[in-house]
């Protein structure tokens, strides 16, 4: 039996906590942003990223919160590239993706149907079709008023609209100038989280599709000017027509 004054366990006490304390001070900065995005509910932006590494603290060891409070936000950024390149190259279940202008840790795509499962994706907070539909329309033109919504679906929309305002996919951002004034509609933040898009442009065919939504605008334009009564004659009341240039 061997026996341990209470001055050896004073001493053994004081080994640990600068075991501890080096171990603390060893961690990488990747390491911690890895372990705040596992944490985070939503996205995190590099600038609240550094923000949290220079308001955090630590009772016990305060010189390991310390020593992250003064990490530039370049830094952050190159954590998270860096720390993006481990996770593909070590094919881990999980990666980490740029969204909605914030880095996120997300599950891969072929794990899809136990996670599915998992998570009950049949339930009724689902999208339907209608509003998937009507989603797409203002994210590829938005700003856009109700009634341009309901005339491109050839069906009313203020079901849908209330639905997806209630979902925090979609919000009002302003007001036409055409008369009357109607609300104006976009997508939020919300909408590129659930997505799990970086921004509008990383729709399937975003470039296509605007490009055909803006040829459609033009036609609709000529369409209206072209329907537009022309003057009439103040003698005669016939209608005159605009001479051809050759």
């Amino acid at each position: 039996m061997i026996l341990v004054g209470a001055k050896d366990l004073e001493v053994l006490r004081f080994a640990t906590n600068d075991k501890r304390d080096e171990q603390l001070m060893q961690l990488e900065l990747k390491e911690i942003i890895e372990a705040l995005l596992f944490a985070a509910e939503r996205p995190l932006t590099t600038k609240e990223i550094r923000q949290i590494l220079a308001e955090a603290s630590d009772e016990e060891n305060p010189a390991v919160a310390e020593s992250f409070r003064n990490v530039r936000e370049a830094q952050v950024a190159a954590a998270l590239e860096e720390l993006k390149i481990e996770t593909d190259t070590a094919q881990h279940s999980f990666q980490v993706v740029e969204i909605a202008g914030g880095w996120r840790m997300v599950s891969r795509a072929e794990y899809a149907p136990w996670l599915k499962k998992l998570l009950d994706e049949a339930r009724p907070h689902r999208l339907s079709q209608p509003s998937l539909e009507t989603l797409s329309i203002i994210a590829l033109r938005q700003p856009i008023s109700r009634a341009d919504i309901a005339a491109i679906r050839g069906v009313e929309v203020d079901g849908v609209i209330k639905t997806l305002l209630e979902r925090d996919l979609i919000t009002i951002v302003g007001r036409s100038d055409v008369p009357g004034k109607p609300l104006l509609y976009g997508t939020t933040q919300r909408f590129l989280e659930h997505f799990g898009l970086r921004s509008v442009d990383d729709m399937p065919k975003a470039a296509e599709l605007r490009l055909q939504a803006a040829a459609l605008k033009t036609a609709e334009e000529k369409t209206q000017h072209s329907n537009t009564p022309t003057p009439q004659s103040a003698d005669e009341g016939q209608t005159t027509t605009a001479p051809q240039q050759d």
